[in-house]
């Protein structure tokens, strides 16, 4: 989910008045600088190579890059412009985007113009969850009920590479939305008001240099990492070499959870875990679970697993531990509600995830997320190749569905690039999918 700072955006621009001789004046230049001003609380190491476009009333396009201070300096014909700008800087897992733009800027008779363009701050993931399978599915026989085949599917949603190592993967306790609730006091959840969310029980990380390239994935296997199909049809085929797995035996023991990987993947793909409290399996929620990236910052993710001045225990507990993962440290976040249940309650505050998605469990169904049509559409390359009419939702299942339309999976077969929605709300930005994407 992306968490927004919103700044005003202001525009500070010195001009006078035209000379009454138009008939001279269109034929001349007047030196223009575009001072980009970034939020007082952004650290900002370079202003230097910011792309700033300008465009006159009639659709000409002029573009400059900014020198060291910031200003990017143009000659323009006299009249009207639009001026915009956009700065992305990316660290551990996040991008933050600076934007600004100035409309009907005008430019007069004058020696010089300097036109101060004001940046919004935005802060989103790079790395997205894309789809979580934690629901299990029905054995051959249609009873049986098989739920040690769990992954998450990771996503560069930016254009930039995005850097992997220690990106940890980590769930809430309690892990079901129907518990009766302790951290719920007075109406709201604790830790909200001290700024932290609690990683229950342990957490995998990624511990090598790790690049996932633009518009591309990475599945992450938490449960079960073999082909799982061999035995039960409805089930994954987990066990591919191009996949990653939450593997640390010397920390979960319990081979039903954690048997030994497939062969096929390298030793070199396996995530580093931790434990704390009791439990023998990271255990995944079957009926809804609230999953979230964090990446620590100032730290690593052993050292914050070392220092016992983070941890909590639910309830008062002595065994059912959790770490208090700083709210500003999550990347990405889904609440999963228990469909039908009138009883589920959010772990996530709103400003980690303001909504949830329902998901029916057992039945191989997948909580993906929803294309953003107007992005993905506005990308060149994507002409002719987005895939409509998507019907893999859930919706005759009493389930939902891609609002976009768009079939993201054969539109990617299709050579297309996509853009997921992020508006750190998962009744927005999730559908229930009744196929994996990875069968």
């Amino acid at each position: 989910m992306k968490k927004f700072y919103l700044l005003l955006v202001s525009a500070m621009v010195l001009f006078t008045a035209c000379h009454d001789d138009d008939t001279t004046e269109i034929y001349r230049v007047i030196p223009v600088s575009v001072q980009l001003d970034y939020p007082s609380t952004a650290d900002i190491a370079s202003k230097e190579n910011v792309s700033v476009q300008v465009t006159s009333s009639s659709g000409v396009v002029y573009t400059e890059l900014t020198n060291a201070d910031g200003v990017a300096a143009f000659e323009l014909p006299l009249g009207l412009y639009e001026i915009m700008a956009t700065d992305r800087k990316t660290e551990a897992g996040k991008s933050k985007v600076y934007t600004g733009s100035l409309i009907s800027f005008p430019v007069t008779d004058q020696e010089s113009i300097t036109a101060t363009l004001s940046l919004l701050e935005s802060e989103m993931s790079q790395i997205i969850i894309k789809e979580l399978y934690s629901g299990g599915c029905l054995a051959n026989d249609g009873v049986t009920k098989y739920q040690y085949d769990k992954y998450v599917v990771l996503y560069n949603n930016s254009d930039e590479p995005a850097q992997l190592q220690n990106v940890c993967i980590a769930m809430v306790l309690p892990y079901n939305a129907t518990v009766n609730n302790g951290d719920v006091v007075n109406g709201s959840l604790f830790y909200e008001g001290e700024g932290w969310v609690p990683a229950g029980l342990g957490y995998f990380y990624f511990q090598n240099s790790t690049i996932l390239q633009p518009r591309e994935q990475l599945v992450v296997v938490i449960n079960n990492a073999n082909d799982n199909t061999a035995t039960y049809t409805n089930s994954v085929d987990l066990g591919k070499s191009e996949y990653y797995v939450a593997y640390a035996p010397e920390a979960y023991t319990n081979v039903s959870y954690h048997p030994a990987p497939s062969a096929n993947i390298p030793t070199s793909q396996y995530l580093s875990g931790n434990r704390y409290g009791t439990g023998n399996a990271w255990t995944l929620s079957v009926t809804s679970p609230a999953f979230f990236l964090f990446a620590p910052e100032g730290t690593t993710p052993e050292a914050f697993y070392a220092d016992a001045d983070n941890i909590n225990g639910y309830n008062g507990s002595t065994t059912q531990l959790r770490k208090k993962v700083p709210m500003n440290w999550v990347i990405d976040a889904v609440e999963v509600f228990a469909y039908g249940a009138s009883n589920n309650v959010k772990r996530f505050p709103a400003t980690i995830d303001a909504g949830s998605v329902a998901m029916t469990n057992y039945q191989g169904y997948t909580i993906y997320r929803n294309v953003d049509k107007e992005a993905t559409e506005a990308i060149a390359d994507n002409t002719g190749r987005l895939v409509y009419s998507y019907s893999l939702g859930t919706v005759d299942q009493n389930g939902t569905t891609d609002p976009s339309g768009i079939d993201a999976e054969a539109s990617v077969r299709n050579g297309a690039k996509i853009v997921y929605l992020d508006t750190n709300n998962s009744s927005n930005d999730f559908h229930q999918r009744a196929i994996s994407s990875l069968k």
